[in-house]
C-alpha cells in the first residue's frame, strides 16, 4: 500500500482509514449505523470511485479539525469547504462569462473595473470615470494594485480582457456591440469610444475579469489564471475541486481564510449529507423538496432571498413548427404554470410576470399565459397540427432547482394536447456544446440577469443579432437599442416595459417561474451572505473557533 498512498502509511491515522474501508465493504451499508466520522467518508465514498483517493481523502480530512488545515511546520491555518450547484466547467472566465459556477469561482482570483447592485455602481479595479462626451467613457486605474504575481495592473491589462471577451462573440459580446475604440492611454487610463452612447457600459463592465495582458490569450494561463483579487488559484481539477488559497500581497483588505475549496458534488443527497457531518461548511443551490431536512439540522443557518435567476424554455424558430407564434403560444397555453410552480417550488419560486425577475431594474409585471387546453389545440389547429406533432427537449443535468421535475411536468402536459415532446437529458459540457451549436428543438435552463439591469438580458438575448433562437423583431430592436442609450432611468424603464410585452407575446419562450435562491452554512461561519446575482463572495468570510 505503501506506493498507493505517497508515504500516507506512515501517518498514524491511516490504521482508522483501512479499518473504516473494511467496515463500509464488509457490510455498513447502512450510514446511520456509522459514527459522524465515518459517515463523513462514506460521503466521500460515494462521491470519488477509486477507493484509493478516497482513504487518502478521508485521512487527510481527519488531520483537519475545526476546519483547521495542519501542515509540517505545525502552523494551522483556517480552510473552508463549498459546495456548489453549478460547479466550474472551466477557469476561462471570458470563454463562458454567462456561467455562473466560472463567475462565482474565478470572482474571487480575478476583479473587475467596477461592481454593480441594486443599481449602484461601485468602484474597484477602477478609482473613477468621467464621459468626455456622448461617446466617451475614461477610466482611472487604482493606483497601487498588482496582480498576485507581483505584475503592476495596468491599462494594456484592461484592454486585452476586454478586447479578447469581445473577440470571442461569447455571450457578453452584445453588450459591447456599439464599441469601436478601446484604447490604453497610459498605464493608469483606459478609455472606451462607442458609436452611440451607452447607457450600460458601467453595468456591463461589472462582468468583465481582469487578466494579465501577456496570458489571456494563451489556454494555459487559464487553467490557473493570475488575478489581482483576494485569492489565488492553488489547484484545479476538472469535474473535481478548485483549491484557493489567500492573496497575502492583495491590495484591498486581505481575506480571511487561508484556503477556500470549492469541491464538486453533483449529487445533492452526497451535498447535503456532506453538509450535515462538516465536510463541508456552505451549501448552495439546494432543491425547493428538500430544503425541509437543512433547515431541521443542528448547527446550519439557511437562508432563502430573491434573485435574478428564471427558468425559460426556448423555442427552435430556425426550423418548423416553432417559427410559427400559435404554435409557441399553445404550448404556454397547455402548461398549467401557477399549478406547477406551486407544486414543485413552494416558496423557492413565484409565478414569472416578465422575461426577467422582478427583482430586476427594468422588469414590468406582465400577465402570466392562462391555462387552458382547448386555446392550446385550437392554435395547434389554425397552424396546420390539428394531430399535434413530435419534437425534443434537452437540458443539462443539475440544471437548476428540481428541473427535472419542471421537464416531465411540462412534457405531460404537452402530450394532453397531443405534442409529444422526447426528453434528453446531457451532461453540462454535452449540453453547452450542443446549445451553441443549435442542435436542440426546446431548450430549457435556468438563467441570471447577471448585472442586474434589464438591458443584459433582453438587448443580449432578443435581438435579431444577437441570434440565440432564431427570433428577429426590428420593431424589438430599435426600443432594446434606444433604451441602451439612454442616460435617464425613468425612460429605459418604460422602453424595457414595451420590449417585454413584446417578448411576451410573441412566446419567444415560455417563462414560468422567477426562483429564489437559498444557501446553508455551518453555525462557525461567519460574513457569509447571499447575494442576489446568486454568486457570493467569501472575501470578507471567516471561520469561528
Amino acid at each position: 500500500m505503501g506506493d498507493e498512498f505517497g508515504g500516507w502509511e506512515h501517518q498514524s491515522n491511516l490504521w482508522w482509514s483501512t479499518a473504516l474501508f473494511s467496515e463500509v465493504e464488509h457490510g455498513a451499508d447502512d450510514v446511520g449505523l456509522l459514527d459522524q466520522d465515518a459517515r463523513l467518508f462514506w460521503v466521500r465514498l460515494r462521491v470519488h470511485a477509486a477507493p484509493d483517493r478516497v482513504l487518502l481523502f478521508a485521512t487527510a480530512h481527519l488531520t483537519w479539525p475545526g476546519n483547521e488545515v495542519e501542515r509540517a511546520n505545525g502552523v494551522n491555518l483556517r480552510e473552508l469547504r463549498y459546495a456548489t450547484g453549478q460547479f466550474p466547467v472551466s477557469l476561462d472566465v471570458q470563454s463562458f462569462p454567462a456561467e455562473e459556477g466560472v463567475q462565482t469561482t474565478v470572482s474571487q482570483v480575478l476583479e473587475t473595473l467596477v461592481t454593480y447592485a441594486s443599481g449602484e455602481v461601485t468602484p474597484l479595479l477602477a478609482e473613477s470615470w468621467e464621459n468626455p462626451d456622448p461617446l466617451t467613457w475614461t477610466f482611472t486605474l487604482r493606483q497601487g494594485v498588482s496582480f498576485s504575481d507581483g505584475t503592476p495592473l495596468t491599462a494594456n491589462d484592461v484592454k486585452a480582457s476586454l478586447d479578447r471577451l469581445i473577440a470571442l462573440e461569447g455571450p457578453l459580446t452584445p453588450l459591447f456591440s456599439t464599441i469601436t475604440e478601446t484604447r490604453s492611454d497610459d498605464d493608469a487610463t483606459f478609455t472606451v469610444v462607442s458609436s452611440e452612447p451607452l447607457g450600460t457600459l458601467l453595468s456591463s463592465l461589472s462582468l468583465v475579469s481582469i487578466g494579465k495582458a501577456d496570458g489571456v490569450e494563451s489556454d494555459d494561463y487559464w487553467l490557473s489564471p493570475i488575478g489581482t483579487g483576494p485569492f489565488v488559484v492553488d489547484d484545479y481539477v476538472a469535474d473535481d475541486h478548485v483549491d484557493l488559497v489567500r492573496n497575502e500581497n492583495y491590495w484591498g483588505e486581505p481575506a480571511r481564510l487561508d484556503r477556500l475549496t470549492i469541491v464538486n458534488m453533483p449529487e445533492v443527497s452526497a451535498r447535503i449529507t456532506a453538509l450535515e457531518t462538516g465536510e463541508v461548511d456552505v451549501l448552495t443551490g439546494i432543491p425547493p423538496d428538500q430544503t425541509g431536512s437543512v433547515e431541521g439540522m443542528d448547527d446550519v443557518e439557511f437562508v432563502v432571498e430573491d434573485s435574478y435567476q428564471y427558468y425559460f424554455i426556448w423555442f427552435n424558430e430556425d426550423q418548423e413548427p416553432f417559427s410559427d407564434v400559435r404554435v409557441r403560444q399553445a404550448m404556454w397555453y397547455a402548461v398549467d404554470v401557477a399549478g406547477l410552480v406551486e407544486d414543485l417550488y413552494g416558496d423557492g419560486a413565484t409565478v414569472a410576470a416578465a422575461p426577467i425577475t422582478q427583482s430586476v431594474f427594468g422588469a414590468p409585471t406582465l400577465e402570466q399565459y392562462t391555462y387552458d387546453p382547448d386555446l392550446a389545440r385550437q392554435l395547434l389547429t389554425d397552424a396546420g397540427y390539428p394531430d399535434g406533432f413530435s419534437t425534443t427537449m434537452h437540458w443539462a443535468r443539475e440544471g437548476g432547482p428540481n428541473i427535472r421535475s419542471l421537464a416531465q411536468a411540462m412534457v405531460s402536459a404537452w402530450a394532453e394536447v397531443g405534442i409529444t415532446v422526447e426528453p434528453l437529458e446531457k451532461e453540462r459540457a454535452q449540453w453547452l456544446e450542443d446549445f451553441g451549436a443549435g442542435e436542440w428543438d426546446l431548450n430549457l435552463q435556468t438563467n441570471t440577469t447577471g448585472t442586474g439591469d434589464a438591458d443584459f438580458t433582453l438587448n443580449r438575448l432578443y435581438t435579431c443579432a444577437a441570434d440565440r433562437m432564431g427570433y428577429c423583431n426590428e420593431e424589438l430592436d430599435g426600443i432594446l437599442a434606444e433604451a441602451r442609450s439612454s442616460l435617464d432611468p425613468d425612460e429605459r424603464i418604460e422602453l424595457y416595459a414595451q420590449a417585454s410585452q413584446i417578448i411576451w407575446d410573441d412566446a419567444v419562450g415560455i417563462f414560468p417561474a422567477d426562483l429564489r435562491i437559498n444557501a446553508a452554512y455551518r453555525s462557525n461561519v461567519v460574513g457569509f451572505e447571499l447575494p442576489t446575482n446568486n454568486r457570493p463572495s467569501f472575501a470578507a468570510v471567516s471561520l469561528e473557533e
